[in-house]
């Protein structure tokens, strides 16, 4: 991209063409010229920028999935996005790496070989302190973690690690697993210090604590994929055709899904003094008959309505009347 002059350069540059210190015959010479860009065969660039591209998408889905994760398991909000993605020696990565971190080496199956969940020190905490009932405030003190505040962590990562199946399931049916967590970037050499690797950066905020989270994916590991790594590949996939398979295995999930059911003899409202001061013996007056039928919910929606009795000398209740209301 052409470099953007100021108003005060174009006005210098101006000047010296008038006065005659600059020959615009001269300039224009110069802007002919073949442009040659400097290339390091010490570091060649392995991934294309279609590549990276796509590596992008996959990693915004998965921002998308970790956000509703953590959100429920740390019981606050929770931001994710992705800050950047560049290609880079692992030499560079592991020579950035904090101290202490906390790097989760993962198995990427069925691909050969592991990448790095690095989770930043700072924010690390954070999620150790909202687990354990705190306000998720950054912990000040830069120390070790503990074996326990390890096993929190490794808890976290586990989780994390299975949102990245789905993401990745247009080009690739992933089995990731955690083999271990280091603090030391030392222990974590999982290739040589020249490979080359792409460099997933994201950053996230857990209530007013900020922090980031580097996904380290050699491309050594993902080189028998990587020709699936374009958009066009992408996109194709995730406009497949539903199939019968798809639908029976859809249906299988759906059915083996636990839901809560409770059956309501009555209501009734009282006063909270009259709560405080409820015995054993008091009778509290419900809304309805004794011959009323039983209302049945399922989760929050009326289902069903139901006749009250016993079975096996256990409380029962017989369904009497299906609620088709609210099932298309």
């Amino acid at each position: 991209m052409s470099e953007v002059l100021s108003q005060s350069e174009i006005d210098q540059l101006l000047e010296a063409i008038n006065t005659g210190e600059l020959d615009a015959q001269e300039i224009k010479e110069d802007i002919n010229e073949i442009k040659v860009k400097k290339y390091d065969f010490r570091r060649p660039d392995k991934f294309a920028k279609e590549q990276l591209r796509t590596l992008q998408i996959i990693h915004e889905n998965f921002c998308r999935s970790l956000k509703t994760f953590l959100s429920g398991y740390l019981r606050s909000l929770v931001k994710v996005d992705v800050l950047s993605i560049e290609q880079l020696s692992n030499y560079e990565f592991t020579n950035s790496i904090a101290n202490p971190a906390v790097l989760g080496i993962v198995d990427f199956s069925p691909l050969e070989g592991q990448i790095i969940v690095d989770i930043g020190p700072d924010i690390a905490f954070v999620f150790i302190d909202r687990i354990l009932g705190g306000r998720g405030e950054v912990f000040s003190e830069k120390r070790t973690f503990t074996e326990i505040e390890l096993s929190l962590i490794k808890k976290v990562i586990k989780e994390m690690i299975k949102r990245l199946i789905e993401p990745w399931e247009n080009v690739i049916e992933l089995s990731p697993r955690l083999e271990k967590v280091e603090t030391n970037s030392q222990f974590a050499q999982i290739v040589s210090p020249s490979e080359t690797i792409a460099l997933i950066t994201l950053s996230i905020q857990v209530g007013e604590s900020e922090g980031m989270i580097n996904i380290c994916i050699p491309h050594i590991v993902i080189e028998p994929i990587v020709e699936k790594l374009n958009t066009k590949f992408w996109f194709s996939g995730n406009n497949k055709e539903r199939t019968t398979e798809d639908e029976a295995a859809i249906s299988r999930r759906i059915e083996n899904t636990k839901v809560p059911i409770k059956a309501v003899l009555g209501t009734s409202r009282i006063t909270v003094k009259e709560f405080m001061g409820i015995q054993i013996g008091d009778v509290i007056p419900l809304d309805s008959q004794i011959n009323d039928d039983v209302k049945v919910f399922v989760g929050e929606q009326l289902k069903y309505f139901a006749v009250a009795g016993t079975n096996k000398k256990k409380m029962a209740i017989k369904i009497k009347q299906v609620i088709e209301e609210g099932d298309e």
